[in-house]
């Protein structure tokens, strides 16, 4: 029999590989060529009446414009696309050829955003593509490419705001402790090309957009800041943000030139009738292929959600306490006190966690219903964020695995009684492009016994997760046999944990 660790890194390429851009592409986009040639999408046609031109930019565009350009074949008149510097050459070395352009390919592409941040190769690239967008008529087509990191890849501040001051204020709000909605609104403000400035621009040519979600609940206002997306957000929203963080009163000339004379009303939508915007891949879509192959695999297999976020401390307790409620659940001790103090601690704690779309009594009902034989399987996603206190090498896929870990080996040092001693347990966390944090790796694996086992070895963990150190943690433990290392995947939609238990 397969070992568990096998069956979840099976699942786990199963999901990656079906957000992969080329098989994701294909199902989605076809051209039909007889008599007046047009492109369906998910369907539905649009009429190539003059010329179809293309434009991208995220981490997973090379791959999906790669395949783009092999679907329309002749058909594209030209296209841009802007992309992570070096992508072409870690494609290159990983051997992911179908991820590439062909020699004569009509499509430009530039590298840009060193360290996913705007930068002038970005600029340029934003420049290029804003003037092809300018150019179009109301017969031409563009099809727009976007994933995530595309933010970074699409800079162009509205003048006479230069990229550095912009990039000054983000990273003040930053340093102040604003949240990721609150910087993409202030940046959406200030652009040129997002919040649907690209959309505007293109008018009244038909602009049709692939998506590649790397965004909590997929809103298209908020992937790459949303290009070709009416902005739910005004000018009044940008100023309560900088007021709120004390920055109003000390901004650059250009920026309160441009902020005094944005419109005080978001768009109105009835200017978005020349856009289709179509999510073609998100995290839901890679759990549902996991789903599908750990039953093929004959576990019983629950989503458990697609948005699971919060502190990556608070989200390894919750899964702590799943995996011992699984365990108490396999072991028919289902009904009984330690179960109810278990379940009642799950419910506070997913209350506080505000995870949306987790239905935890639904959930914890289909636990009930499972026998002791048949192995289980519980698989979400999302992204966990990380509160940095140390200055070690980690990313927050393995030092989630670390600390579920961790508390995996408290509850079993508690007693006799922990629910735990009858089963196999292996938990799998990691990114679906394959890098967590600044490391090579993507995630990794933890089971229960690897606290213990890493005592033996003089490794204390505790001291490790203060210095968020994980990654130095599983690269000296056991020859770095517990990292999950796939190389670049081309591909991004957030994170993918996998619970697979079994009766022993």
């Amino acid at each position: 029999t397969m070992s568990l660790r096998e069956h979840a890194l099976s699942l786990f390429r199963g999901a990656v590989g079906t957000v992969r851009p080329a098989p994701m592409l294909k199902r989605a986009l076809k051209l039909q060529g007889d008599g007046c040639p047009q492109l369906l999408v998910k369907g539905q046609a649009f009429p190539l009446k003059r010329d179809l031109y293309l434009v991208g930019f995220g981490k997973a565009v090379l791959g999906m414009a790669a395949a783009a350009e092999e679907i329309l074949g002749d058909h594209l008149t030209r296209g841009i696309i802007n992309v992570p510097l070096g992508i072409r050459d870690s494609l290159q070395r990983a051997g992911m050829q179908e991820m590439l352009l062909k020699p004569h390919s009509k499509i430009q592409v530039i590298e840009g955003a060193r360290n996913n941040l705007p930068d002038e190769e970005a600029l340029k690239g934003a420049v290029a593509i804003r003037e092809l967008a300018e150019g179009l008529t109301a017969d031409d087509l563009l099809l727009v490419l976007i994933s995530g990191g595309g933010s970074a890849l699409l800079p162009a501040p509205i003048p006479p705001i230069l990229l550095k001051e912009k990039e000054k204020l983000t990273k003040m709000l930053a340093s102040r402790g604003a949240a990721i909605q609150e910087l993409n609104i202030v940046r959406k403000t200030l652009s040129m090309l997002k919040g649907g400035g690209l959309a505007q621009l293109a008018h009244p040519a038909r602009v049709v957009s692939l998506i590649l979600s790397d965004v909590i609940g997929d809103p298209l206002d908020i992937i790459a800041s949303g290009p070709t997306a009416p902005s739910s957000h005004s000018v009044q929203d940008c100023l309560q943000i900088l007021t709120k963080y004390n920055l109003l009163h000390n901004l650059p000339k250009s920026m309160e030139t441009v902020l005094s004379s944005c419109p005080t009303k978001p768009t109105a939508l009835e200017n978005y009738s020349h856009v289709s915007n179509f999510i073609l891949g998100s995290n839901r879509l890679a759990l549902e292929e996991a789903r599908r192959q750990a039953e093929g695999l004959g576990y019983a297999a629950l989503v458990l959600s697609a948005a699971v976020q919060g502190e990556v401390g608070r989200v390894a307790t919750l899964y702590c306490q799943l995996i011992q409620l699984v365990c108490l659940a396999l072991a028919s001790l289902g009904k009984g006190p330690q179960s109810d103090e278990l379940r009642g601690n799950l419910l506070q704690l997913a209350t506080e966690l505000q995870i949306p779309g987790l239905d935890l009594d639904e959930f914890l009902q289909a636990l009930r219903g499972l026998g002791p034989d048949r192995p289980v399987c519980i698989l979400a996603g999302g992204e966990t964020t990380v509160q940095l206190q140390g200055t070690g090498k980690g990313g927050r896929n393995q030092e989630l695995a670390l600390r579920v870990g961790l508390g995996l080996h408290k509850a079993q040092a508690t007693g006799a009684s922990s629910p735990q001693g009858r089963c196999e347990i292996l938990f799998l966390s990691g990114g679906t492009d394959g890098q967590d944090g600044p490391t090579e790796a993507a995630g990794a694996f933890c089971s229960p016994g690897l606290v213990a086992e890493a005592l033996q070895e003089g490794l204390d963990v505790e001291a490790f997760l203060r210095n968020n150190d994980s990654y130095t943690f599983f690269s000296q433990f056991q020859g770095g046999h517990h990292l999950l290392l796939t190389g670049l995947t081309g591909t991004n939609v957030m994170d993918i944990q996998a619970i697979l238990i079994r009766t022993m």
